[in-house]
């Protein structure tokens, strides 16, 4: 069943249960109001599962993906025993810094998505600060 934006937002007003995913959803789209990337400063946008992590810098006015990194690469696996941890969330940071600094990318948006800014996700912002990104 597919609600629109403005019924999920009355529903939630009104303290009715939704499903968890809903939520996510209306996080999510009352972020994206906001964070918007362009040439100059891209976005960097992260996504965390329960097992590994993944993030992009993405042009928002070509919606098109510059750079990508997770904690499923070769390198970084051979490293951490799995990809659970902060540390390798860190890892991934300074990778995806190293990389994005070959395109003369160096000012970027953050962009958390539902996350809380806690634990990997602030991690890997803290890689990516200690590899040369600013935000």
């Amino acid at each position: 069943m597919k609600f629109s934006k403005k019924v999920l937002l009355k529903l939630k007003n009104k303290n009715k249960k939704l499903k968890p995913d809903k939520y996510k959803i209306l996080k999510r789209d009352r972020l994206r109001g906001i964070i918007k990337g362009n040439i100059e400063r891209p976005r960097l946008s992260v996504f965390r599962s329960n097992e590994n992590i993944y993030a992009q810098i993405i042009d928002d006015t070509k919606s098109k993906t510059l750079i990508s990194c997770s904690t499923l690469e070769r390198l970084i696996k051979l490293n951490n025993k799995n990809g659970k941890d902060c540390k390798a969330s860190k890892m991934m940071g300074q990778k995806l810094a190293q990389r994005s600094l070959k395109r003369d990318i160096t000012k970027i948006i953050f962009d958390r998505g539902p996350f809380l800014y806690h634990g990997r996700i602030k991690a890997l912002a803290e890689g990516a600060r200690e590899g040369g990104l600013s935000f």
